[in-house]
């Protein structure tokens, strides 16, 4: 079995795109709070770094954005051409998502702030309760090597706030 080329760092996208498609997922993650569903969002963006080909929020504790995204993403193209694009989200994608983002074949994924971020802001909470395996760790255990950028320190305060806003008022 041939083992698949990392996505080209030479075509990784701009600080500005990477913070641009960061902001625009977290205010999907908003749009998802408004509905009634956990603060997540993710985008996933083409290989130009410009075309956002898709737009998902949180849905449920088994249908993550990120995850949901990338089921999606699989049944609409092909693995070839998703491993050129960029799956954003605001925060960093649980083992789940990672691993749903690694079988589709998305060639990489961009977070805002990090799991372990996220927990401090959540707590234990029940609607919550945070897992502690990385998706750094689950990349770095698979056959392709995904590209992996993340935290963005520029976005992360956004991202911070949406989640202390919506987790403080659930603690209510």
């Amino acid at each position: 079995m041939s083992q698949t080329p990392r996505a080209n760092s030479a075509t990784r996208p701009s600080h500005e795109q990477v913070v641009r498609h960061l902001r625009r997922a977290n205010e999907v993650g908003a749009q998802a709070a408004r509905e009634g569903r956990h603060p997540f969002g993710a985008i996933l963006v083409a290989p130009d770094h410009e075309t956002v080909l898709m737009e998902q929020g949180n849905i449920d504790t088994v249908n993550h954005a990120e995850s949901t995204l990338a089921r999606r993403a699989a049944a609409a193209y092909d693995a070839a051409y998703l491993w050129g694009c960029t799956l954003y989200t605001s925060v960093e994608p649980c083992c789940m998502c990672a691993g749903t983002a690694y079988w589709a074949h998305i060639g990489r994924v961009v977070y805002g702030m990090t799991e372990q971020a996220l927990l401090a802001e959540t707590g234990s909470h029940e609607q919550n309760p945070t897992l502690s395996v990385s998706s750094h760790y689950v990349f770095e255990h698979g056959q392709k090597p995904v590209d992996l950028i993340g935290p963005v320190a520029e976005i992360e305060p956004e991202v911070v706030a949406l989640q202390r806003a919506f987790w403080s008022a659930m603690r209510r």
